[in-house]
């Protein structure tokens, strides 16, 4: 049975109904941690796709991302968007979310323990990553480094969001333009300070079969080349900003760091 429970911190695993498999073996990790948790049913994309896609701005998102919308994906964003909803409805001040593909390293509880104990210097922390590109230490938090990064910090499969960030973002939202971790990566966009603890004390592992992609990707369309230029364009926007965002707010070149 799971034992480990943090005052004020609200921990869901993001299911789908039918990954049965998954759930299984995210059951095992989480009770091999002794981690306190509540399962939160997924938001199947492709079963509900006729009530999703009026939330999605579906030109634009292809445009931006330079590729055909996978329903799943939309699915996923509504399921993180739940797990927020669920932490501004309750009394807790901050939402551990988990995937249901996460691999928790020996020093997650400790990690996670730390995180908490610093949640004032951040608004989202990533416990893992997809990418993470061109880090800047923001603060040494015993033996890890807190993180802001001058380029993409993608994957949302173990991370910390405060009460009032939820709160703040959700009617920002829709229409939905973007995955939502390169939603969130438009820190310039949404005024916070999203960050990395590194060495990051978990990682993903889908066994190389995604639920929303498939297996291999074999789920992605990317565009022609010719039709991707809206992409690279909206790539370099949203880089320039982040970087113009993280400068004006100090994080850049952020003092001499105190652990």
């Amino acid at each position: 049975m799971s034992s480990v429970v943090f005052p004020g911190l609200m921990v869901l695993l993001i299911n789908l109904d039918r990954s049965e498999h998954r759930r299984l073996q995210m059951e095992r990790r989480l009770a091999d941690m002794g981690l306190a948790y509540t399962r939160l049913s997924a938001v199947d994309g492709k079963a509900h796709w006729s009530e999703l896609v009026t939330s999605v701005d579906v030109s634009l998102f292809e445009r931006q991302v330079g590729r055909d919308l996978i329903a799943g994906e939309i699915g996923c964003f509504h399921s993180h968007l739940r797990a927020w909803k669920s932490l501004v409805d309750s009394d807790c001040h901050t939402l551990l979310v988990l995937e249901d593909d996460v691999v928790f390293g020996p020093d997650f509880l400790p990690a996670l323990q730390l995180a908490l104990e610093h949640r004032h210097r951040w608004d989202v922390l990533n416990l893992n990553k997809i990418r993470a590109k061109q880090a800047v230490r923001q603060a040494q938090l015993g033996p890890y480094a807190l993180n802001a990064y001058m380029g993409p910090l993608t994957g949302m499969g173990a991370y910390l969001i405060s009460r009032d960030t939820a709160q703040r973002l959700l009617p920002d939202m829709l229409p939905i333009t973007l995955p939502i971790d390169l939603e969130l990566d438009r820190v310039h966009r949404h005024r916070i300070s999203r960050y990395g603890l590194e060495p990051f004390p978990s990682h993903v592992d889908d066994e190389d079969q995604s639920t929303i992609t498939g297996q291999a990707f074999a789920g992605v369309r990317k565009h022609a080349w010719y039709r991707r230029m809206p992409t690279f364009k909206r790539r370099l926007r949203d880089l320039f900003a982040k970087q113009w965002y993280l400068l004006r707010t100090g994080q850049l070149f952020p003092e001499k760091n105190k652990p």
